[in-house]
C-alpha cells in the first residue's frame, strides 16, 4: 500500500453504517447498565425518607429539579425500552421474527413503544 493512500489500514466502525438490529443490540445492553445505575439513584432517595428530614429535603430537591425530572424521565425511556426490547427477545426465543424485516419493523416498533409508554407514563403521573 503506498503512502498517500486514503484508505484505512483496518476497517472499523467510522467506515460502517450499522445496521438498525446491530444498534438496539447495544442500547439494550446499554440500557441494562443504565437501568441498574437508575435503581441504586431511587434506593438512595428512598433511604433518604427512611433518614432524616432534612436528607429527604435535600433529595427531593435534587429530583424535583428540572435536572431530575431530565433524569427521572431518561430511566424511564430505558426502562421501557429494556423492557420492550426483553419482549421481542422473547419472541425470537421461540423462533419468531427472525427475517430481516421482521426484525427491523419489531426494532422501529420498540422504539416507537418505549417513547409511548414513558410519555403516557409521565402524563398519568403529572394528573394526578
Amino acid at each position: 500500500m503506498a503512502q498517500n493512500d486514503p484508505r484505512p489500514l483496518s476497517p472499523h466502525l467510522q467506515h460502517y453504517k450499522l445496521p438498525i438490529t446491530a444498534l438496539l443490540s447495544i442500547s439494550h445492553r446499554i440500557t441494562g447498565v443504565i437501568n441498574s445505575a437508575g435503581i441504586v439513584l431511587l434506593v438512595l432517595l428512598v433511604a433518604s425518607a427512611a433518614g432524616s428530614p432534612d436528607a429527604y429535603g435535600f433529595m427531593g430537591g435534587i429530583a424535583n429539579s428540572w435536572f431530575g425530572s431530565f433524569i427521572l424521565f431518561g430511566l424511564t425511556l430505558t426502562l421501557y425500552y429494556h423492557l420492550c426490547n426483553g419482549i421481542r427477545h422473547l419472541f425470537w426465543d421461540v423462533g419468531y421474527g427472525f427475517s430481516l424485516e421482521s426484525a427491523t419493523r419489531s426494532g422501529y416498533l420498540c422504539l416507537g413503544a418505549a417513547a409511548g409508554l414513558s410519555v403516557i407514563t409521565w402524563i398519568v403521573a403529572a394528573a394526578s
